[in-house]
């Protein structure tokens, strides 16, 4: 099980990540771009995967891991559900998505 702080803390260990709002959701970006938001309320997570790594995330368990509904999931933006994910799965899906967005010379820091 994730907590939200275990989730804020995995998300900004990455180099030169911000946390800002975006709407109701907490959102974490490195430079402008967004790789992940949170739902304290749903305890659920959006990340930005590459349709390759969704479709891999997904196959784990579509309760736990899942396209976001319309045009976004089909863009590879992935729900997580905080309470049942492992540490670890969430951790390598949000490296993913860290690196998805970041420019390079940050992506091969933690590659």
């Amino acid at each position: 099980m994730i907590t939200v702080e275990t989730f804020r803390s995995i998300c900004l260990s990455f180099p030169e990540t911000a946390e800002l709002p975006h709407f109701e959701l907490a959102s974490f970006r490195v430079g402008k771009k967004i790789f992940a938001t949170l739902s304290q309320e749903k305890q659920r997570a959006m990340l930005k995967l590459s349709l390759v790594d969704q479709s891999v995330f997904c196959s784990f368990d579509k309760k736990i891991i899942y396209a976001v509904p319309g045009a976004w999931g089909k863009k590879g933006c992935t729900y997580f559900e905080l309470g049942k994910v492992k540490k670890e799965m969430l951790k390598d899906a949000l490296t993913q998505a860290y690196c998805n967005v970041a420019p390079r010379s940050l992506s091969q820091k933690i590659q």
